[in-house]
């Protein structure tokens, strides 16, 4: 089971939290990466990824770390060391074997998500069958232990959208979404179903983009922004082929956050977007479109 946000966390989030102050911390008093590293007796690359959550830090790090900035505050020393220490500790999704585990990492305590794509239902609205039609044509092809995996991790990572306290979630769908037949027609009336389930949640929010509005500045991206309460920078992540890319730096933030702006006023509004989902699960009135 997921834990919720007000436990110790997502690992992901507390590594991130912890980089992001050690990070802060460098820079206000000066050093170099090279330099820390030295001190350290490391590699310049283990400062970096400890500063970035790509790798947790030990007891000992922290405690090196803050008698080089001249951390001397008790509760300061004590909440690093925390969030070290929860930092190395392990999220349920580690026990899947999954090339995306930081993406689930960081959406497990994401405090608002706006999610964008193009051609599938992102897989925290989708359904178990959904997510078996989409890996039936997957490159590399998955066995059946692993599509199952893969359907079980998608329904645990959905609880979070009715736990104490969830995220604020906005997802913008291309029409394009609702009719692309993946798992035939049975499977996709159920799946659009989920969707306006899922849109009835005070904290879901579903536009689409239909046709009509022809070119916008999403057309060629999938991406997800995730941000987070504390320290833990926000975070875009953009999906493709050979696996995600975790964007950081303010100006690519920024970027994607004005793209989101450009959406809203481009789809439907929610009520309009149920009306066009209705009116799409109804076309699906048998399996004429299955592909086996």
């Amino acid at each position: 089971m997921a834990e919720a946000r007000g436990s110790t966390g997502s690992p992901t989030v507390r590594r991130r939290e912890l980089g992001a102050t050690l990070r802060a911390l460098r820079l206000d008093r000066g050093f170099t990466v090279d330099q820390v590293a030295e001190h350290l007796l490391c590699s310049p690359s283990k400062v970096s990824r400890m500063e970035t959550g790509q790798r947790g830090a030990t007891a000992r790090d922290i405690r090196d770390l803050c008698e080089l900035y001249g951390v001397s505050d008790a509760e300061e020393r004590e909440r690093l060391t925390v969030l070290a220490r929860r930092g190395r500790q392990q999220g349920w999704w580690q026990s899947y074997s999954l090339p995306y585990q930081t993406f689930v990492g960081l959406e497990q305590e994401a405090t608002s998500m706006t999610i964008y794509h193009s051609a599938v239902v992102p897989g925290l609205l989708q359904t178990g069958d959904y997510t078996r039609g989409i890996h039936e044509k997957g490159v590399p092809q998955l066995n059946g232990e692993e599509v199952e995996d893969r359907v079980k991790e998608r329904a645990t990572r959905q609880q979070l959208l009715t736990r104490e306290n969830p995220p604020q979630v906005e997802v913008f769908l291309d029409q394009a979404v609702l009719q692309r037949p993946i798992g035939g027609a049975q499977v996709m009336r159920k799946q659009l179903d989920s969707i306006l389930a899922a849109a009835r949640l005070p904290n879901v929010r579903v536009q689409i983009l239909p046709y009509e509005v022809g070119s916008h500045p999403a057309l060629e991206s999938n991406f997800i922004i995730l941000a987070f309460d504390g320290e833990a920078p926000t975070v875009v992540y953009v999906e493709g082929l050979v696996g995600g890319l975790y964007l950081e730096r303010p100006p690519e933030i920024e970027r994607y956050l004005q793209v989101s702006e450009i959406l809203r006023g481009l789809a439907l509004s929610p009520k309009d977007s149920a009306l066009l989902l209705e009116n799409a699960r109804d076309t699906y009135k048998d399996d004429e479109y299955r592909h086996d």
